[in-house]
């Protein structure tokens, strides 16, 4: 009896104490908090801070499909709302961080309580830290060891910043905050960026076991790393999981099943400006968003941040014609046309180079220029070491990557041949716009960003050769004079130049000389002489002017050889002039973006492709007619002949002086797309014309995106034909007893002369 009395009366004394202390807790911790609030331990986060952290967002381009194409930041992070969040995430986030979550209102007494006994019994069980102390956390700068008092301190401070967080939030709005704040590793911050990095989705599209990675990821990002230490990641994804099952979220059926399923990490991709779709059109847009943002200022004044401000960019590019023109590149380039280079070359002393004389003296200049040019020897250079070190070092060999078309290669070479390799490599470009509102779908800037970084597209300029002869054409034809059926004797012009000399250009074939051609036949054979004749009619500033109505913004001498193409200009505004003929004579400007949100999805500004009218209706459709010449029997007949194309099509093939640079335009009612390919130097190239044509090396790559884009049905790019003009149109352009007595006798490498 005595020890029963003895054992209530001990039961009865804890009690009390433990009353006591809560107690106590309760008013020292009101009387801290009092004291906190009053500001003697500090300021605390205001309430705009607490609306407003102060974190960088990663300004975001998307396609105009609702993909994400890529980032501008400082730290990789983008917001998201509750609603955008899998359950199976929330579930996983509460189940282990914090299952108490919707009854406490910031500060979880009884987990801190048991914490406490845990210290004091040894017997330690879990945190007490909730998910909203864990973002308040956020909100304080962090202080390299910090003593006792001011650890409290702080510690306080969170529990109070906590609190408010509760008082001003919903539950659901703190969820979301957590995720958009926390660290992944990897370079993502926040859980759509994660998603991206580690997954290649949007967070809504998680599944459980992803779920359950990426809160088990947040507690350690490195340690638990599922690239670096996967099998650490695999335990502390079930963890995530067997807690979930614990609480009732998961049945042990899908506990049992999920638990045993491996980490998939097979569309890890960690967020970098040089990988990626679209990589050149997004350096593109970066260099045009940061001049955007010196002219457009936030509320306070300040001008926005490309890489701080979380600015939304809504481009035109559709991401499943990008992804197609990619692929046409690397099928084209990758699959067939650089193995034909490579086996053209072999065994050649000076390959790829062709120089007529001093070809070895040439190569050194070439191969100097491009070393001085390089990254090493720039920073080299910056950092102060001679110029014989560095040559020293450009012929010491070393450790390397390098780029090969089934995959990079490590390998050990010297820099200088290094240089020499990188040479061998034909590059390309591809712009691909719908006709009526300008709006680029598709924009490749070279082979691989990672290592060129040279666009193609806006950059570079390169000798247009024969895609420049529709704007003489297109002269010829507005005048009224002339129509497709017009014809010309072909015979070679001799034009006297204000210099007293003379310019004959001449045909690489003698097919019907002397013979009356239509000029429908001359453009789709691509005849020189024939171009002579239209330039020594109408003057090459006549020329020069119709090319500025279409959009040519670069210069262009005033001389008789640019009916040739011997203008250096940009696909970028070959692809806008040409479309101009689809879109009925307006030349609307090709325009990248649509509009701009601010991180509150406000918008902040709209676009439009200015427009003006370079040609009449009429005139763009007896280019039309002309350039479906070319298709049909001319420069261009491989696609009947070889894709099996049959259905409306215009296009102008182009070949410039030995086969530097192959061209070819191609327009359908619904896009116009232009094709470049060629290498880094005009002196590398194919010896022959069967190889290096415009329809050897570019078309294909028009062929294959096309047929791509036709078999996706859901792009609703159609088959058709151009709109006839409506009113007053009655010019004969079948020429059809001509193409009759043509059909079929044209083969595909018997050009009459792209130059």
């Amino acid at each position: 009896m005595n020890k029963t009395k003895k054992k209530k009366a001990k039961k009865k004394y804890w009690s009390l104490t433990r009353k006591f202390w809560l107690i106590y807790a309760f008013v020292l911790l009101s009387a801290v908090m009092i004291f906190l609030l009053i500001g003697w331990f500090g300021n605390l986060p205001d309430f705009e801070k607490l609306e407003n952290p102060e974190i960088y967002l990663a300004s975001e381009i998307y396609s105009s499909d609702g993909e994400i194409l890529g980032t501008y930041y400082i730290e990789n992070r983008s917001n998201v709302q509750f609603r955008d969040l899998p359950k199976h995430l929330v579930n996983a986030l509460i189940a282990t961080e914090d299952i108490r979550y919707y009854e406490h209102s910031g500060i979880d007494l009884k987990a801190l309580f048991r914490v406490a006994y845990g210290v004091m019994t040894g017997n330690h069980k879990g945190g007490g830290s909730t998910i909203t102390q864990q973002l308040a956390k956020n909100l304080f700068e962090r202080v390299p060891n910090p003593s006792t008092m001011k650890l409290v301190v702080t510690k306080l401070k969170e529990w109070i910043t906590a609190a408010r967080l509760e008082r001003n939030y919903s539950k659901e709005e703190i969820i979301a905050m957590y995720f958009n704040e926390v660290s992944f590793g990897s370079q993502a911050y926040g859980i759509k960026a994660a998603a991206k990095t580690f997954f290649g989705k949007s967070p809504d599209s998680l599944n459980l076991q992803e779920s359950a990675l990426m809160v088990g990821v947040v507690n350690a990002p490195s340690r638990y790393n599922p690239v670096r230490n996967p099998e650490r990641a695999f335990n502390r994804r079930n963890l995530v999981l067997s807690q979930m099952f614990k609480y009732g979220y998961i049945s042990q059926e899908v506990y049992d099943s999920v638990k045993q399923s491996p980490i998939d990490m097979s569309n890890y991709m960690q967020a970098d400006h040089r990988t990626g779709t679209a990589t050149y059109f997004r350096e593109y847009l970066r260099g045009q968003m940061k001049e955007w943002c010196k002219t457009h200022f936030k509320a306070d004044g300040t001008p926005y941040n490309l890489y701080k401000d979380g600015l939304k960019i809504y481009s035109t590019i559709n991401y499943k014609m990008q992804t197609y023109a990619e692929q046409a590149v690397d099928e084209h380039i990758g699959g067939y046309l650089q193995p034909a280079f490579f086996t053209h070359w072999e065994g050649y002393t000076h390959a790829p180079f062709v120089f007529k004389e001093d070809t070895e003296e040439e190569v050194e200049k070439i191969m100097q220029t491009s070393m001085k040019r390089s990254v090493r020897y720039r920073r080299m250079k910056e950092a102060g070491i001679s110029k014989d070190s560095i040559l020293k070092t450009f012929d010491t060999p070393v450790q390397m990557r390098v780029f090969s078309w089934e995959g990079d290669i490590d390998t050990v070479m010297t820099p200088l041949d290094s240089i020499r390799y990188y040479k061998y490599f034909l590059q390309a470009g591809l712009m691909s716009m719908e006709p009526h509102t300008g709006y680029v779908r598709a924009y490749v800037g070279g082979i691989d960003y990672r290592y060129w970084q040279y666009d193609h597209v806006t950059m570079a300029k390169r000798q247009v050769g024969s895609t420049f002869k529709p704007f003489l054409y297109t002269l010829a034809m507005q005048e009224g004079e002339l129509t497709p059926c017009s014809k010309f004797p072909n015979t070679q012009p001799i034009i006297e130049l204000p210099d007293g000399s003379t310019w004959e250009p001449a045909n690489s074939s003698s097919r019907k000389k002397g013979e009356e051609i239509t000029l429908k036949y001359a453009l789709a054979t691509s005849n020189n002489w024939i171009s002579g004749h239209l330039i020594n009619r109408y003057s090459p500033r006549a020329v020069i002017k119709i090319a500025r109505k279409m959009g040519v913004k670069s210069h262009i001498p005033e001389v008789y050889s640019i009916a040739l193409g011997s203008a250096d200009l940009k696909l970028y505004e070959m692809v806008g002039a040409m479309n101009t003929f689809s879109n009925k004579g307006v030349y609307v400007e090709p325009i990248f973006i649509t509009h701009i949100e601010d991180k509150h999805g406000n918008v902040v500004e709209r676009f439009a492709p200015e427009k003006n009218e370079a040609m009449s209706e009429q005139t763009a459709y007896l280019m039309v007619e002309l350039l479906k010449g070319v298709v049909s029997y001319g420069t261009g007949i491989r696609l009947r002949l070889t894709y099996n194309y049959h259905n409306p099509i215009a296009g102008k093939t182009g070949t410039t002086d030995d086969q530097s640079d192959g061209w070819f335009m191609g327009l359908t009612p619904d896009l116009t797309t232009g094709v470049w390919v060629g290498a880094e130097e005009r002196s590398i190239h194919f010896r022959t014309l069967t190889m290096g044509q415009g329809a050897n090396m570019a078309l294909p790559i028009w062929a294959i995106y096309m047929n791509k884009v036709w078999e996706d049905q859901s792009l609703g790019i159609s088959k058709g034909d151009f709109e006839k003009p409506v009113i007053g149109f009655q010019i004969e352009t079948d020429c059809e007893k001509l193409e009759e007595e043509n059909q079929g006798r044209f083969l595909i490498d018997d050009y009459e002369g792209e130059f």
